[in-house]
C-alpha cells in the first residue's frame, strides 16, 4: 500500500459524508419548489429537483444510481441504463461479491438536512457493511461518500463507482497532467478508440499489482482492459459535443486508485471511479468521496478550481448520526 492510500485510513471512524441524489424525468414536484433535497415519495422512491438537475432514486426499490436526471435548462437527459453514480462491482483479492451492488437488498432513509443515506448490511457472502451518502452541495454539483466497514480481513479492497450516460456525451477524457505553461489546470487525454475498447488510467505504477491481479477475470462479464497513463488527479470528463455540457467526476487522490472506461463512443457510455484499493481487517472502517459536476461550457481553470473547492468541502467531516 502507497503512502497516499495509507493516509485514508488516518482519522476514519464510521461517520461519513453525506450526499443528495436522484429523481424522476417528471417527478411530483416538490411543495416547497426547487431545493437541495432529496424526497421520499409514497411508491418507496426518492426525488430530487435542485431547479438545474431532476431525477429519482431507488425505484423498484433497488439502489441502482440516481436515474431519469435531467438539465433542466436544455431539458436534456444525461443518463442511461443503469444510472449515474451507482455502486457496481466490490472486490478484495481473488473475490468477487456477487454481480454488483445494485442487486443487494438495502435500505434507505432521509436525513433531516434532505442527505440520502443507503445502507447494505453485512451478509453470508459479503463480511461488511456498504454505506452511502448523498448529499447535494449547490443545484450542480452532487457528492457521494461511501462507507466499508470490514467484518473480516479485506485485502486489496475495491468498490467499483460506475455513472452511465446518455449517448450524447459522446467525449471521455481524463485529466492526465497539467496543460503547457499552466500550474494545476488539467490536461485532458480523451479515450479514443484506437487506444482499446475498454481503457483504465491508474493512479500510479504500484496499482497496477492490484488492477492485475485476476480481479478483472472473474464472471459475469469480465474485462480486458488496456493501462493508459496515469491520471494526474482523480477527475473524469464527460462531455456533450453539440451543447458543450460536462459531467465531471472528481474524488480525492487517497480515495480512488483508478478511473476507466470503454472508448468515449462505445454503447456503454460509461466512466468508473475504482475506490479505496486498500487492506481492511475486521472492525476497521475506511471511507471515499467522489463529486459530481454538471456545467456547459466551463473553462480548464475553472474545472480546477472546482476540484480545489471539492478538497476544500471534504475535509470538513460530515457525522452520520
Amino acid at each position: 500500500m502507497n503512502l497516499r492510500a495509507s493516509r485514508l485510513l488516518t482519522g476514519i471512524s464510521l461517520a461519513f459524508a453525506a450526499l443528495v441524489t436522484c429523481g424522476a424525468a417528471d417527478p411530483a414536484p416538490a411543495s416547497t419548489g426547487p431545493n437541495l433535497r432529496f424526497q421520499a415519495r409514497p411508491d418507496g422512491s426518492f426525488v430530487f429537483n435542485t431547479g438545474t438537475l431532476r431525477g429519482v432514486v431507488r425505484t423498484q426499490g433497488k439502489s441502482v444510481g440516481l436515474q431519469e436526471v435531467y438539465y433542466l435548462p436544455t431539458k436534456q437527459r444525461l443518463d442511461r441504463s443503469m444510472g449515474l453514480l451507482g455502486h457496481y462491482r466490490v472486490f478484495s483479492q481473488g473475490k468477487r461479491y456477487g454481480t454488483g451492488a445494485w442487486d443487494w437488498p438495502s435500505t434507505a432513509q432521509i436525513l433531516d438536512d434532505g442527505t440520502l443515506i443507503t445502507q447494505w448490511a453485512a451478509g453470508d457472502d459479503r463480511p461488511f457493511e456498504l454505506r452511502a451518502a448523498y448529499r447535494w452541495r449547490n443545484p450542480s454539483t452532487l457528492d457521494v461518500e461511501t462507507m466499508v466497514r470490514a467484518q473480516a480481513d479485506l485485502p486489496a479492497f475495491e468498490c467499483f463507482l460506475a455513472s452511465y450516460f446518455a449517448p450524447h456525451f459522446s467525449q471521455a477524457s481524463i485529466a492526465v497532467g497539467s496543460a503547457p505553461g499552466t500550474e494545476g489546470v488539467p490536461q485532458w487525454l480523451r479515450a479514443d478508440r484506437a487506444a482499446g475498447d475498454w481503457q483504465i488510467f491508474p493512479r500510479d505504477s504500484d496499482v497496477l499489482r492490484l488492477i492485475q491481479d485476476g480481479r478483472w477475470k472473474l464472471e459475469p462479464n469480465p474485462v480486458a482492459w488496456v493501462v493508459r497513463p496515469s491520471f494526474d488527479v482523480p477527475m473524469a470528463r464527460r462531455r456533450s459535443p453539440n451543447t458543450g455540457l460536462s459531467a465531471i467526476l472528481m474524488a480525492p487522490a487517497a480515495e480512488c486508485f483508478a478511473l476507466s472506461t470503454p472508448h468515449e463512443t462505445e454503447e456503454h457510455n460509461s466512466t468508473y471511479l475504482s475506490l479505496f484499493g486498500i487492506n481492511l481487517k475486521p472492525g476497521v472502517s475506511a471511507r471515499a468521496r467522489v463529486r459530481l459536476v454538471i456545467a456547459v461550457a466551463k473553462s480548464d481553470p475553472a474545472v480546477r478550481a472546482d476540484y480545489d473547492k471539492a478538497n476544500a468541502d471534504w475535509a470538513k467531516d460530515f457525522q452520520l448520526p
